[in-house]
């Protein structure tokens, strides 16, 4: 796994916070998507590009899309807690996948013209719970699911997820194509 401890990547909210000398806060308040970042214990299976694990991909592909989009994407990480990421880097919990917490965590990111994407290899904890949480969103949730072909439970999960707000669902190849379909979701 990345040691990620303290890092900054280029282009994250504590990044240009620290650039422009504004505040966290300040910054964040320019953001138009907050990335809400799966880092359970099975986002560490090595089944992605170069046999790396889904999180060290996920990261990677954030960065690249952090460095594209200065200041303009949050990222909160969650397994068994949430947490919001400055420095645009998830630290891996490797726990379980308290979704719905992690979108309550969220809910104050959810004003007008904020995109919401949850980035995941599915199967939450209380699934049930989850859309009962979505469905206090005023934003669509769209989703990215980055988990294996094989185990269409989590796909269909968060399928059904981002039909409860409206929002889009894009299947990224085990992580590889992260960057490309943020943008794309960015893009509306």
């Amino acid at each position: 796994m990345l040691n990620t401890m303290n890092q900054i990547v280029p282009g994250s909210i504590a990044d240009v916070a620290k650039t422009t000398g504004k505040s966290i806060a300040q910054t964040f308040m320019h953001a138009k998507v907050v990335t809400i970042v799966d880092v359970s214990g099975s986002m560490g299976t090595l089944d992605s590009t170069g046999g790396q694990s889904r999180y060290s991909v996920a990261c990677k592909e954030l960065a690249f899309i952090q460095k594209q989009n200065p200041g303009k994407v949050a990222v909160i990480a969650f397994s068994n807690n949430s947490e919001f990421c400055p420095g645009g880097v998830p630290f891996f919990e490797g726990g379980g996948t308290d979704l719905a917490g992690a979108l309550r965590y969220a809910k104050i990111a959810d004003i007008p013209g904020m995109n919401i994407i949850v980035i995941s290899d599915g199967e939450p904890n209380k699934p049930d719970t989850v859309l009962e949480v979505a469905r206090t969103y005023k934003n669509k949730i769209s989703v990215i699911y980055v988990g294996p072909e094989q185990r269409p439970y989590g796909r269909d999960f968060l399928h059904k997820l981002a039909n409860v707000t409206g929002g889009q669902t894009i299947t990224a190849d085990t992580a590889r194509e992260l960057s490309k379909s943020v943008q794309y979701l960015m893009a509306g």
